[in-house]
């Protein structure tokens, strides 16, 4: 017979309003609910953007206020500012004594041109040249044979003047005296006057033929001296046969092969000048106009920059591009090489005081009108209007501010897409 359940109860205490159980609960949903509101903003963005991408695959630039310079950026080459190309100064066979690479100095010999036909014309005018300088001392003697001549006449008939005069006078006094008839008087005047004539005649007559040997002499003379200008000539072609080196410097480049035949004109050597380089560059044809000689340049080489400034400017368009020329404007840097590739930027203007960013893809695949502007982990598609371009600035006219930062990687990526999560 059961006799009750006194026997099986024990007392036990009263605990507080919540068990242990419905406290572990609400610590759950406690965790829970603040969990919940440390992710919901991630959330609320995840759920707001159409995409998202890894934040490490984007590059980011900050929007600041500053002096923006605007320049292009072209490739330049060094080359010698002084770079002659030697050529075949006559017909003939080539003999190099040069190489390339070979460094010269003023007036060495390069090369040597054997040329017959110039050796030979000149013999033939050294020949004429030497039978005109005979012609000419033929001619001076024959002046002097002819001045002695004259004045041996003119002696004679001085004699002949005197002789007549005595006559005369002998024929006056024995006229006089009534000796003498009128026709031996007569005959003693025309004597006279004959021999008057003859010595006017004779004078007259030396005076013309001197005149006569001066301007042969003269004329000799002039022909001498034209040969000798003519002989002068081909000597100094003859010594262009052995070509000499215009500067110092090296051989760059060499046409020829040594006993080649060559003709005239034909280039033979290149020859730089080593103490003073220029820049050749291709400027964008969209920038020609605004790029004048004297615009400033920066020229990057080894690690640093050196002023520089535009020389000049081609008038003519190659393949979308203008030749232009570029100097230093203080020493050229040491161990320049011809040919060497040096980054240069041409500056075209400088604009105090403007808001900018960092030049980027985004320009491009945004067509200068759209940007990401990043607000709280997200980028969202904003408009945008881009001013003065540099090579690594943009300036920006309108749709940011100040310190906003934005995406300046290619946004293709983006779909259009309005707003993007940013991962980390």
């Amino acid at each position: 017979m059961v006799q009750g359940t006194s026997a099986m109860d024990r007392p036990i205490e009263k605990s507080g309003r919540f068990s242990r159980r419905q406290k572990l609960w609400m610590l759950v949903a406690a965790a829970a609910l603040v969990a919940g509101a440390l992710l919901y903003p991630s959330a609320r963005r995840w759920a707001s953007s159409e995409i998202s991408i890894d934040v490490a695959r984007i590059r980011l630039a900050t929007v600041e206020r500053g002096d923006l310079v605007r320049d292009v950026a072209v490739q330049g080459n060094i080359v010698a500012a002084f770079r002659p190309t030697l050529i075949a100064p006559a017909r003939g066979i080539v003999r190099l004594t040069a190489k390339p690479g070979q460094v010269v100095a003023t007036g060495d010999p390069l090369a040597t041109v054997e040329s017959p036909e110039v050796e030979s014309r000149l013999e033939q005018e050294r020949s004429t040249l030497r039978s005109l300088e005979s012609e000419l001392e033929r001619q001076r003697i024959l002046a002097k044979q002819a001045e002695i001549q004259a004045r041996q006449d003119l002696g004679l008939l001085g004699l002949e003047l005197e002789a007549a005069k005595r006559a005369m006078d002998r024929a006056e006094r024995t006229r006089a005296e009534g000796i003498l008839n009128d026709v031996e008087y007569e005959r003693a005047q025309d004597d006279l006057e004959m021999a008057q004539l003859k010595l006017d005649l004779a004078r007259e007559s030396g005076e013309l033929e001197k005149e006569t040997l001066e301007f042969e002499i003269s004329e000799s003379r002039s022909r001498l001296e034209r040969q000798r200008l003519v002989t002068a000539d081909v000597e100094r072609q003859v010594d262009e046969l052995t070509i000499r080196s215009p500067v110092n410097g090296l051989v760059s480049r060499v046409m020829v092969n040594d006993r080649d035949s060559v003709t005239l004109g034909q280039p033979l050597l290149m020859v730089v000048d080593l103490s003073e380089f220029e820049i050749e560059v291709m400027i964008p044809e969209s920038y020609s106009d605004e790029i004048t000689p004297g615009t400033e340049a920066v020229i990057t080489y080894d690690g640093s920059e050196y002023p520089g400034t535009v020389r000049s400017v081609s008038p003519e368009v190659e393949g979308s591009r203008v030749r232009g020329v570029v100097v230093f404007a203080g020493d050229a840097p040491e161990g320049l090489k011809q040919n060497q590739r040096v980054p240069t930027r041409l500056v075209i203007e400088t604009r105090p005081d403007v808001l900018k960013v960092a030049r980027g893809p985004f320009l491009e695949s945004g067509g200068g009108r759209i940007v990401y502007r990043v607000e709280d982990g997200v980028a969202v598609r904003s408009p945008f209007e881009a001013g003065a371009l540099s090579v690594s600035e943009i300036e920006v006219v309108s749709g940011l501010d100040l310190g906003d930062q934005i995406i300046v990687s290619d946004i293709t990526r983006f779909d259009d897409a309005e707003r993007v999560l940013l991962r980390d």
